[in-house]
Protein backbone atom coordinates (compact mmCIF):
# COMPACT_ATOMS: atom_id res chain seq x y z
CA UNK A 1 0.00 0.00 0.00
CA UNK A 2 1.56 3.09 -1.29
CA UNK A 3 1.42 5.68 1.77
CA UNK A 4 4.03 8.61 3.11
CA UNK A 5 4.55 10.51 6.26
CA UNK A 6 6.64 13.85 6.90
CA UNK A 7 8.46 15.20 9.49
CA UNK A 8 10.70 17.98 11.23
CA UNK A 9 13.91 17.00 13.59
CA UNK A 10 14.87 19.01 16.26
CA UNK A 11 12.18 21.95 14.98
CA UNK A 12 12.49 25.16 16.30
CA UNK A 13 9.64 26.88 15.98
CA UNK A 14 6.06 25.89 16.09
CA UNK A 15 4.16 27.48 13.26
CA UNK A 16 6.43 25.62 10.87
CA UNK A 17 4.87 22.53 12.11
CA UNK A 18 1.55 23.85 11.54
CA UNK A 19 2.49 25.27 8.28
CA UNK A 20 3.85 21.61 7.18
CA UNK A 21 0.86 19.53 9.01
CA UNK A 22 -1.99 21.69 6.38
CA UNK A 23 -0.09 21.21 3.37
CA UNK A 24 0.30 17.83 4.47
CA UNK A 25 -3.55 17.23 4.92
CA UNK A 26 -3.79 19.02 1.30
CA UNK A 27 -1.15 16.58 -0.25
CA UNK A 28 -1.77 13.51 0.84
CA UNK A 29 0.41 12.71 3.75
CA UNK A 30 -0.37 9.46 6.23
CA UNK A 31 0.97 11.58 9.28
CA UNK A 32 3.42 14.13 10.33
CA UNK A 33 5.90 14.04 12.99
CA UNK A 34 8.83 15.90 14.87
CA UNK A 35 11.81 14.53 16.77
CA UNK A 36 13.34 16.50 19.36
CA UNK A 37 11.67 19.00 21.89
CA UNK A 38 12.28 22.16 20.77
CA UNK A 39 9.12 23.75 20.42
CA UNK A 40 6.04 24.71 21.86
CA UNK A 41 3.21 23.11 20.53
CA UNK A 42 1.21 25.88 18.78
CA UNK A 43 -0.46 25.68 15.23
CA UNK A 44 -1.17 28.35 12.68
CA UNK A 45 -3.37 25.09 10.68
CA UNK A 46 -6.79 26.74 9.91
CA UNK A 47 -8.21 23.89 9.08
CA UNK A 48 -8.32 21.60 12.08
CA UNK A 49 -5.94 19.22 10.23
CA UNK A 50 -4.88 17.91 13.63
CA UNK A 51 -8.78 16.04 13.25
CA UNK A 52 -7.61 14.35 9.94
CA UNK A 53 -3.83 12.97 10.11
CA UNK A 54 -1.80 12.50 13.50
CA UNK A 55 0.86 14.13 14.60
CA UNK A 56 3.31 11.69 16.05
CA UNK A 57 6.45 13.30 18.39
CA UNK A 58 9.67 11.21 19.24
CA UNK A 59 12.12 12.11 21.51
CA UNK A 60 14.62 10.74 19.32
CA UNK A 61 15.94 9.85 15.88
CA UNK A 62 16.21 6.30 16.88
CA UNK A 63 12.42 5.94 18.29
CA UNK A 64 11.11 7.76 15.30
CA UNK A 65 13.85 5.37 12.93
CA UNK A 66 12.56 2.07 15.17
CA UNK A 67 8.68 2.79 14.56
CA UNK A 68 8.95 3.25 10.86
CA UNK A 69 6.48 0.35 8.83
CA UNK A 70 8.44 -2.37 7.53
CA UNK A 71 9.33 -1.49 3.53
CA UNK A 72 9.12 2.07 4.19
CA UNK A 73 12.39 4.46 2.76
CA UNK A 74 13.75 7.42 4.66
CA UNK A 75 14.21 10.28 2.95
CA UNK A 76 16.30 13.19 3.98
CA UNK A 77 15.81 16.41 2.47
CA UNK A 78 19.27 18.66 2.78
CA UNK A 79 20.93 20.91 0.42
CA UNK A 80 23.88 18.19 -0.15
CA UNK A 81 20.92 15.67 -1.95
CA UNK A 82 19.56 14.51 -5.39
CA UNK A 83 17.99 17.68 -7.20
CA UNK A 84 14.59 16.92 -6.50
CA UNK A 85 13.03 16.74 -10.18
CA UNK A 86 15.41 14.35 -10.68
CA UNK A 87 14.19 12.11 -7.95
CA UNK A 88 11.95 9.38 -8.16
CA UNK A 89 9.59 9.27 -5.09
CA UNK A 90 9.30 5.44 -3.72
CA UNK A 91 6.15 4.15 -2.87
CA UNK A 92 6.06 3.73 0.89
CA UNK A 93 8.34 7.17 2.45
CA UNK A 94 8.89 9.08 5.06
CA UNK A 95 10.35 12.40 4.56
CA UNK A 96 12.63 13.58 7.14
CA UNK A 97 13.44 17.71 6.89
CA UNK A 98 16.53 19.01 9.31
CA UNK A 99 16.51 22.07 11.79
CA UNK A 100 16.14 25.21 10.87
CA UNK A 101 19.32 26.60 12.20
CA UNK A 102 21.48 22.87 11.59
CA UNK A 103 19.70 20.98 9.07
CA UNK A 104 20.32 16.64 9.59
CA UNK A 105 23.44 16.07 10.94
CA UNK A 106 25.42 13.48 9.57
CA UNK A 107 24.31 10.88 11.98
CA UNK A 108 21.03 11.00 10.88
CA UNK A 109 21.95 11.29 6.69
CA UNK A 110 24.16 8.17 6.79
CA UNK A 111 20.67 6.46 7.72
CA UNK A 112 18.62 7.91 4.91
CA UNK A 113 17.64 5.31 1.94
CA UNK A 114 18.05 8.68 -0.08
CA UNK A 115 18.42 12.57 0.24
CA UNK A 116 17.12 14.76 -1.80
CA UNK A 117 17.54 19.05 -2.49
CA UNK A 118 15.61 21.57 -3.29
CA UNK A 119 16.89 23.90 -6.26
CA UNK A 120 16.66 28.00 -6.76
CA UNK A 121 17.15 30.82 -8.37
CA UNK A 122 19.41 32.20 -5.70
CA UNK A 123 20.45 30.68 -1.92
CA UNK A 124 19.00 27.21 -2.17
CA UNK A 125 17.85 27.52 1.53
CA UNK A 126 14.01 27.36 2.35
CA UNK A 127 11.94 27.76 5.17
CA UNK A 128 11.44 23.70 6.74
CA UNK A 129 7.67 23.75 6.27
CA UNK A 130 7.74 25.08 2.75
CA UNK A 131 10.28 22.76 1.67
CA UNK A 132 8.39 20.00 3.22
CA UNK A 133 5.40 21.38 1.18
CA UNK A 134 7.85 21.66 -2.18
CA UNK A 135 8.56 17.97 -1.75
CA UNK A 136 5.36 17.08 -1.36
CA UNK A 137 4.29 18.83 -4.28
CA UNK A 138 6.63 17.36 -6.34
CA UNK A 139 5.87 13.43 -5.07
CA UNK A 140 1.92 14.42 -5.53
CA UNK A 141 2.61 15.30 -9.40
CA UNK A 142 4.73 12.75 -10.19
CA UNK A 143 2.95 9.71 -8.32
CA UNK A 144 -0.36 11.29 -9.93
CA UNK A 145 0.89 11.05 -13.54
Amino acid sequence: MEHFGIGIYQVKTGPNVGVLWRGAYQLGAAYVFTIGPRYKPESSDVFATWQQIPLFRYATFDEMFAAMAYGTRLIGVELSGKPLPEFEHPARAVYLLGAEDSGLPDTVLDRCYDVVSIPAVRKASYNVAQAGTLVMYDRFLKRSS
